[in-house]
């Protein structure tokens, strides 16, 4: 008659539960199978699937849950996770030469350029359009 075990879990093994069949979400640094509870969820099921496979504890205490919620975990817990297997929360990771850290740098970086010329472009176009278009009237009554 010892004392229970925590079992440790890691993000990888969390991961695995990620459907609506087998719903397992990261907490404050507990893992809780919430899979019972996705039918009652006031908030729909699809919202906690999407909070798998990460820590989803921003993501409760944004919503501003109620203290039954807040109890109501005590039902599903599973085991505690094993901060190890998380990403650092802010840490830089400079871009590598190595795989898929410079790979998603470089999308981002693509993006953002992408974000900032499409709006130069469209004015652009814009300006060609109208500047054409006027001249085009202008030669026609001559």
């Amino acid at each position: 008659m010892g004392s229970e075990e925590t079992k440790i879990i890691s993000l990888e093994e969390a991961s695995k539960h990620a459907t609506k069949d087998d719903c397992w979400l990261i907490i404050s640094g507990k893992v809780y199978d919430i899979t019972p509870f996705l039918d009652d969820h006031p908030g729909g099921d699809e919202v906690l699937v999407l909070a798998t496979k990460k820590d989803a504890t921003e993501d409760f205490e944004d919503v501003g849950h109620s203290q039954n919620a807040r109890d109501m975990l005590k039902d599903y817990y599973v085991g505690d996770i094993d901060v190890n297997t998380l990403p650092k929360k802010g840490q830089y990771k400079p871009p590598s030469s190595s795989g898929s850290g410079s790979e998603k740098a470089s999308g981002s970086s693509s993006n953002n350029s992408v974000m900032l010329f499409l709006p130069i472009l469209i004015l652009v176009l814009a300006y060609a359009y109208y500047y054409f278009s006027k001249t085009d009237k202008v030669g026609s009554h001559a």
